[in-house]
């Protein structure tokens, strides 16, 4: 389910309810092995490698964290979408600093081949020393839509019974549903059988 145009509110969204019953997406060890890999957020080598040397039940503690952090970071977006974020907001955003501050990030040069041409490139890379730094890269998304995103065109699709949230990015910022295939159809479908039983009575 990533349609919100931002891969911050798509981890939010990695809980959804699209057709009648909630799916989340992470709901064990797997699940979040999975959704970073279909969110290209970790690399596919550093996921096997983690998995090959994780203890028993550390993916899906890390799972359980990574859930929290969802929980946490949809409160704040909830409360701050639809208008801009002011200043105050930054003692709110203390648990994904805390997070952030734990990460071992550096760049180093590698070989790079570019238009038919070998040189150098600076990479951005990090020590992933265990599980738990999986929860970085998916804290560096979240702090994208902070940072990156007007959150006055941060929204919840319409659809009665949707959970999903999208950024705006829509040159009128008309957009309505997480999607026209899903919710969108609905609506128009339950449009139509109003109009028709109006139309009857």
């Amino acid at each position: 389910m990533f349609i919100a145009d931002s891969l911050g509110l798509d981890f939010i969204n990695s809980i959804a309810t699209p057709v009648d019953t909630p799916v989340d997406w992470i709901a064990d060890g797997d699940g979040l092995v999975r959704w970073l890999a279909q969110a290209n957020l970790v690399p596919s080598d550093v996921l096997d490698e983690l998995k090959a040397r994780a203890a028993p039940g550390e993916f899906d503690s890390v799972a359980g964290q990574a859930r929290d952090l969802r929980e946490w970071f949809r409160g704040f977006v909830r409360k701050h979408m639809g208008r801009s974020l002011t200043p105050r907001a930054l003692k709110e955003l203390e648990p994904l600093n805390r997070l952030l501050e734990s990460d071992q990030a550096f760049s180093r040069i590698v070989a790079h081949r570019h238009d038919d041409h070998d040189g150098f490139a600076l990479e951005r890379t990090r020590r992933w020393r265990s599980a738990e730094t999986l929860l970085l890269p998916i804290g560096e998304a979240m702090a994208k839509v902070v940072c990156e995103e007007s959150f006055s065109d941060i929204k919840a699709c319409e659809g009665p019974a949707c959970t999903l949230m999208f950024a705006d990015h829509t040159r009128a910022r008309a957009r309505r549903w997480c999607s026209m295939a899903v919710c969108g159809n609905r609506a128009k479908q339950a449009a139509h059988r109003s109009r028709i039983k109006d139309r009857e009575a």
